[in-house]
């Protein structure tokens, strides 16, 4: 009979299962190598600046669609003529957001006469003034709202993103 009880057996069994885990947390430092900083498993990645339009090229009510941090993002970006959550501009009018719906991956549809996107596939709906919220639906999240910029020429760049675009781990894909 052999001398190694069940107690042994599972000791010796968790020590070598845990063994290189244990390893591996001691040896980190704490402090991320450039090549860390910028894998496409962190969870916050550096967005690019993007130029999106001029003020001048909006109509309140209108969209323009475009695409944003990749080709594969689509985005809307629209002059809501009034104050809106997170809104760009002298008037605080200007907003952009994923075209995804945050429920199933729908390309929304944008509804001037209400100021809302609605998706095609289970009609959850989102206020673009308040920040992409969600209205009514089967979607649990708000929609991802693009951070902009607008320099003294009335450029509109896009610096980042607050959420997640729908079907990704990360926003940007590298």
């Amino acid at each position: 009979m052999s001398d190694l009880s069940r107690r042994n057996f599972l000791k010796l069994s968790a020590g070598i299962a845990c063994g290189p885990c244990a390893a591996n947390v001691l040896s980190q430092t704490g402090i991320p190598t450039e090549a860390e900083a910028h894998s496409p498993f962190a969870t916050t990645l550096p967005y690019p600046r993007k130029k999106l339009a001029n003020v001048n090229e909006l109509a309140v009510g209108k969209e323009l669609s475009m695409t944003y941090p990749d080709r594969f993002s689509p985005i809307s970006l629209l002059k809501l003529g009034r104050r809106a959550v997170n809104g760009a501009g002298a008037d605080h009018d200007i907003v952009a957001f994923s075209r995804y719906c945050t429920h199933m991956g729908g390309t929304l549809i944008y509804r001037p006469e209400s100021g809302s996107y609605r998706c095609p596939l289970h009609y959850a709906t989102f206020d673009a003034a308040k920040g992409g919220l969600i209205v009514i639906g089967q979607a649990t999240d708000n929609l991802p709202q693009l951070d902009l910029e607008v320099d003294g020429k009335g450029d509109i760049y896009a610096v980042g993103i607050k959420g997640l675009i729908y079907g990704r781990q990360a926003n940007i894909l590298t």
